[in-house]
């Protein structure tokens, strides 16, 4: 019984382990600042995007969840007629179940900027 209770252990430790080992590599939600520019105003954009469908003990089914800081960015920087970019960006993410799915929201805001020709 002790070499079955060590095995069932094991087992349980190493789903644990497999199933925490979830990671993903560094995303830039900003790109460098040109050397020349003008600060335009404060900016904000805002994307959503769920993951749902409730199957089995899981949410399946990403829908617009993967892009939405890339939209929230580009939303941001099109609330300021003529920027092109945004500097001292920060990111807020909010989310709220509904029973058959959560969705999670991202608001990006900042200084929209303009690059100044030489």
């Amino acid at each position: 019984m002790t070499t079955m209770k060590c095995l069932a252990s094991g087992l349980m430790v190493l789903t644990v382990l497999v199933l925490s080992g979830c990671a993903s590599a560094p995303v830039t939600v900003a790109p460098m600042p040109p050397a020349k520019y003008r600060v335009m105003a404060k900016a904000t954009g805002k994307a959503c995007g769920s993951i749902g469908i409730l199957g089995t003990a899981y949410y399946v089914i990403p829908m617009g969840l993967n892009s939405r800081v890339e939209r929230a960015y580009q939303l941001a920087v099109q609330s300021v007629p003529g920027a092109t970019a945004l500097i001292n960006v920060e990111l807020q993410d909010d989310w709220f179940w509904w029973l058959l799915a959560t969705t999670r929201c991202t608001t990006i805001s900042g200084d929209a900027i303009k690059e100044e020709r030489r």
